[in-house]
């Protein structure tokens, strides 16, 4: 049974719950989103799973997840890419953000979402139990996709690529 770190909207731990129930509730929780550009400044994009228990099938960043309770930020990153992609690399923090939102299978994601970013300019081997399939993208092509298609993507993914953070990022 995979856990999740309930926090208050500053980020303190306020204990932890089952990840589905988490979802089932819309509790506020802890999960981080990666971003990975390579050197032509092109963002890494992946598409979930069909299996996934929510989103499957859509496009998103790199890889996101949960730390588990007890796990800090920089190993639960670092293996989650490492898991999903096959990206051996650490991850920089950039910034957070918290939002919520309805998703497919009447769940609902309360997340305070920690977003870090990489470079990697090599072929991702993906996890085919978590990615149908993976592409570099120009950012600027990016945006006026999920402008034109946003049921493509995933929320926090939109939510993430809108963030005036970002802007700075991914010029």
């Amino acid at each position: 049974m995979d856990k999740v770190i309930l926090v208050d909207a500053q980020d303190n731990i306020v204990g932890s719950m089952d990840k589905m129930e988490a979802h089932q509730k819309g509790v506020l929780h802890r999960a981080f989103s990666i971003l990975i550009f390579n050197s032509k400044g092109e963002l890494l994009l992946q598409k979930r799973s069909k299996g996934k228990y929510h989103s499957g099938g859509l496009w998103t960043n790199a890889c996101c997840s949960h730390p588990a309770p007890g796990e800090q930020m920089n190993v639960a990153t670092r293996k989650r890419l490492m898991h999903e992609m096959g990206i051996d690399l650490q991850p920089e923090f950039a910034y957070k953000f918290i939002y919520r939102s309805k998703l497919d299978k009447d769940l609902t994601e309360h997340e305070l979402d920690h977003v870090f970013k990489g470079i990697f300019d090599g072929t991702p081997e993906v996890n085919i139990n978590e990615v149908e399939d993976w592409k570099f993208v120009d950012v600027n092509y990016l945006r006026r996709d999920m402008r034109e298609h946003p049921e493509n993507y995933t929320i926090w993914f939109r939510l993430i690529m809108n963030h005036p953070e970002l802007k700075e990022i991914a010029a």
